[in-house]
Formats: C-alpha cells, structure tokens, sequence
C-alpha cells in the first residue's frame, strides 16, 4: 500500500510539472500542436522548436556580417510576413539604411499598406523606437535593422513582448561577439544559387541556407529552404557538424 502511495505521489509529481513546463513555454510563445496556431509553412524546420510550432510573442535574432547575408534575412523574413499578415495586421519596419527595396515584398505576397517604415539614424534611437512598437498590441510584428544587442536589451524587448503578444524579428548587422541574449532563437541566413526550372535561363526560385544557431528548449539545425509558388520549400537537412560554413563572431 505504501508503494503504491509513492508511485500516486510520484505520478501528481510528474504531472504538475509537464502542467507548469507547458505553461513556461507558453509565456515564451510557444503552444501545443492541438492548439489553434498558424504554422508558417516551414515543414521540418517547425519541428526544431518546442511543440513543433514556430514561436510567436517573443523575439528572434537574425545575424548578418555581410551585404548579401543581410538581403537574404531580408528576403526570408518577407516570407515570414507573408503567412504572419495573411489575417490581417501590419508590421512596423525600423532601420537607418533604407537597404531593403520594398516593392520586393510583393514577390512573397506581403502588400504595401502592411508594411510601415521608420527611417531612424541613431542607434539608440532605433532601439527606443523598436522598444516602444513592441509595447503596441495593435502590431502584429515587428522588424528593426540594428548594428548589435547585448543580454540587457533583449531582455528589456523580450519583456515587453510577454505583454503585448507582438513577434519580434531583430537583424543584427554589425556582430562585434556572439554574446548570449535573451531572444528565443537565433538564426543566420545565406543566400544560396537560385533554383531554376527545368534548367532554362534566367534567375530562378530564391534558395537560403539556414542555420538555426540557438533556440530556447529546441534543436538547432541546418536547412536549405527555397521560395517556390508563394511558400516555402524545404529541400535539404544537416544536422550543423556536417555544415561548417557557420558565420566566425570572433572579436577584432
């Protein structure tokens, strides 16, 4: 009889706290496969994250040492927008180079009137702004291109999320270190060779290899990820010891 009160006792244990980690990540922007939540068409790569959902309500971190790593991120985050807008809401666009061409949103199906551009040349403006967006629950997500984020920042942006349920996706253009931040993932994106059909000519469906350096209670991995037919496409994974093209932050 004693037994059996141990293994009851053991069993309210377990349970309780499955109950308290579902609840944990559910504050980090997490849910459960049966809940109702948009998949952003990312197939296997959904699964590397807790519940095999991509995390909204939180922030992500894209990193970019160069010009052509910092258009694709752009590219891969206008697929994004495409499925994070497609009911509706608009997305706040922060940056001090005016880089991006907008009009090339079109080609992932994200439209004009959902976008809003704020053009800031200060850093720390950039940051106030960023932090002050985030707050607004009326904005579905926000995009902000700085230079760098040290842990206090994130942390500062990724409480202010747990409030209002907006989803972060912050560009990090000029990594002195890779320092630890408070962001639910971090990811670095490089273009690829286009895909071409059938091998006729021209520029072909855009192709990105994506390395999922760091997410929070998840896997991360190696993907190449193609844009074909207003979606996303996977069409190879490694797991990273295989890929060893990841970005060196090392300082100086």
């Amino acid at each position: 009889m004693k037994g059996g009160t141990i293994m009851q006792l053991d069993t309210i244990k377990q349970a309780k706290v499955a109950n308290l980690q579902r609840q944990i990540l559910a504050w980090q922007g997490y849910k459960d496969k049966d809940e109702s939540s948009q998949s952003l068409g990312l197939g296997a790569l959904e699964h590397a994250f807790p519940g095999q959902t991509f995390p909204l309500s939180c922030i992500h971190e894209f990193i970019a040492d160069k010009y052509e790593d910092e258009a694709a991120t752009s590219g891969f985050i206008g697929g994004l927008l495409a499925t994070l807008l497609n009911k509706g809401g608009v997305c706040i666009w922060i940056g001090s180079t005016q880089q991006l061409f907008a009009p090339a949103l079109k080609a992932f199906g994200v439209h004009p009137d959902q976008v809003i551009f704020i053009c800031m040349k200060r850093e720390k403006d950039i940051l106030w702004a960023l932090e002050e967006t985030l707050k607004c629950v009326e904005i579905q997500v926000v995009v902000a291109e700085i230079k760098d984020l040290d842990f206090i920042q994130s942390r500062r942006l990724q409480l202010a999320v747990e409030k209002s349920k907006v989803t972060g996706l912050i560009l990090r253009t000029a990594i002195r270190q890779q320092m630890t931040t408070a962001c639910a993932a971090r990811w670095h994106v490089r273009p690829l060779p286009s895909m071409v059909v059938d091998g006729l000519p021209g520029v072909g469906f855009p192709l990105w290899a994506i390395h999922l350096l760091k997410v929070r209670n998840g896997n991360p991995g190696y993907w190449e990820v193609a844009w074909q037919s207003n979606r996303f496409t996977i069409i190879s994974k490694q797991v990273p010891n295989e890929k060893q093209r990841i970005i060196d932050l090392k300082v100086g």
